[in-house]
């Protein structure tokens, strides 16, 4: 397992709200972030079948290109009466017929695809990927289970969080406060295996 060395870590991912929550996940650990969109890399298209492949090539993109180690993050929901859709495809979901992303759409259209469906157990699922340029990879998973409610609550967070409920909880991830929603959040519990195994240890 190779650990991670060096004072500054591109973020692939030009998911504003996505930045910002893997940032304060790293800052206890004194890493310098910058984000992809900030040194304008591209986005590269996400062709994997799984959150794993398309989360290592988004950071093997991002760590070619700039020079720079980078951690990319791949997650989504994964409602269970749908086949576990949008899965993959959770932030493609979201975009209108222009191309632009509204995640207050993508709910909607979730909510509609559950009509009259009585099972509203779902997932979120985070791939997180660190890579180096010369294309070493390390790459750790994370799962949070919980049900779906409507119409959405709270103006935390981002993405499909204001309709999702995490199993033994009363406040969607949209009402959570970042410091409880990180704790137990799909995209904390594969982080806590990414600094274990990458950075706790040698630095």
């Amino acid at each position: 397992m190779r650990k991670f060395n060096g004072p500054r870590l591109v973020i692939a991912s030009h998911n504003a709200g996505k930045v910002r929550e893997i940032d304060e996940l790293l800052a206890p650990l004194g890493v310098e972030v910058v984000s992809a969109a900030a040194l304008g890399l591209a986005e590269p298209e996400e062709t994997g079948e799984t959150f794993r492949a398309n989360a290592e090539l988004k950071a093997l993109a991002a760590a070619t290109v700039s020079g720079l180690p980078a951690l990319a993050d791949d997650s989504g929901l994964a409602v269970h009466a749908l086949g576990g859709r949008p899965g993959i495809h959770s932030a493609r979901w979201a975009e209108r017929d222009d191309g632009a992303r509204d995640f207050a759409f993508a709910m909607e259209r979730t909510e509609a695809a559950l009509s009259g469906k009585a099972d509203r157990t779902a997932h979120f699922v985070a791939a997180l990927a660190l890579a180096w340029p010369d294309g070493h990879v390390e790459c750790f998973e994370g799962r949070v289970d919980g049900t779906l409610v409507w119409p959405p609550r709270g103006g935390n967070g981002f993405g499909y969080d204001p309709m999702f409920l995490a199993l033994g909880h009363d406040l969607t991830f949209g009402e959570m406060e970042p410091a409880a929603k990180h704790a137990i959040s799909h995209r904390a519990d594969a982080f806590r295996q990414l600094v274990a195994a990458c950075f706790r240890r040698g630095r």
